[in-house]
């Protein structure tokens, strides 16, 4: 439990399968600015990958297999990224031809984000907000 009145470190990795699991990899590092820390993989199909946020936290994926234990639709999730750089991020998206699902806007609720998808139809949204600082 934190009682510091800060935000912790990262802790929650999301993962997500992917019918074309190196073309995935290839569009969030090359397109979004992921780092790629590991692919462990075998020809095209790819048992287990990290990408690294540079800003902290990442996610892991994996080819999919409609027979395995920990088995997810291709393209259902969803995913909030941190970034203090959502402008210039936004720009090299854009200008990459992802397809933008929201345009990069200031919200009501102070937020400033847009919305992707990936070539799987994952979802992702991109903004500063940090969450809420945790309270004892």
């Amino acid at each position: 439990m934190n009682t510091t009145g800060t935000t912790p470190a990262p802790t929650v990795w999301p993962t997500l399968q992917a019918h074309d699991a190196p073309a995935l990899i290839d569009f969030l590092v090359d397109t979004v600015g992921f780092v790629k820390a590991a692919v462990y993989a075998d020809g095209d199909r790819v048992a287990h990958a990290q990408l690294d946020w540079p800003e902290g936290g990442g996610i892991m994926l994996g080819s999919y297999q409609a027979d395995g234990p920990w088995t997810r639709q291709p393209g259902t999730a969803g995913a909030y990224v941190v970034t203090d750089h959502v402008d210039a991020l936004y720009e090299r998206v854009r200008q990459s031809g992802a397809e933008i699902i929201s345009e990069l806007a200031d919200q009501d609720y102070g937020n400033r984000e847009f919305s992707i998808a990936d070539p799987e139809g994952n979802l992702w949204s991109f903004g500063p907000y940090r969450g809420d600082a945790m309270n004892s």
